[in-house]
């Protein structure tokens, strides 16, 4: 499928979503068989932050083997990430990158409100980077977002395996369950 196909097919599942009580995509016994004698075939990498409200497959209505989706708090890139994005394109197929932010997200927050230490720090200086002097943490995520798949791009550039690689960011509202897809930014890896 291509990134077109795959956005399309994720703006979809999210308006599934929205209407929904419980649906998720499909987890049946079939699909599992499938997959284990068949391998994975997901259509989308969807990059997405570890806060436990932020579902990607619940979030865009996906099943087994639907999406390849990487979980790092603050949706931030290291070379592990930037691993598994580039084995999920170049050995699986998926055509399109999704940096999926979210709202009243801990590491936004915690980075406006000064940084943290620990290991925490390694996430929130990459987060200061991204969104320098904002202080609402609506377009702090928004811009953290955008920042992580400028990144992404960056790194691939000039990978002929990653060519034909979209690369986008969204932001996931926590309260209501919408996506908004940064679409106008929406790019190749090689322009």
């Amino acid at each position: 499928m291509d990134a077109a196909g795959s956005l399309e097919r994720l703006k979809e599942g999210n308006q599934r979503y929205l209407l929904a009580k419980n649906e998720i995509g499909d987890i049946s016994e079939d699909i599992r068989r499938y997959t284990a004698e068949h391998g994975q075939h997901p259509f989308a990498i969807v990059i997405a932050c570890s806060d436990s409200r932020e579902i990607p497959e619940a979030i865009f209505s996906c099943g087994i083997g639907d999406l390849f989706v990487i979980r790092v708090a603050g949706n931030v890139v290291d070379s592990s990430v930037l691993g598994s994005v580039e084995y999920a394109a170049a050995h699986l197929g998926c055509q399109l990158v999704v940096v999926l932010g979210h709202t009243k997200c801990g590491a936004v927050a915690a980075t406006i409100a000064g940084g943290a230490g620990g290991y925490t720090k390694a996430i929130t200086d990459q987060i200061a980077q991204a969104i320098q002097s904002e202080t609402n943490s609506g377009k702090a995520s928004c811009l953290n977002a955008e920042h992580t798949a400028v990144a992404i791009r960056n790194a691939f550039r000039g990978n002929s395996e990653m060519a034909s690689v979209q690369v986008t960011s969204a932001l996931y509202d926590v309260r209501t369950g919408k996506v908004t897809f940064f679409s106008d930014k929406t790019a190749a890896v090689h322009p």
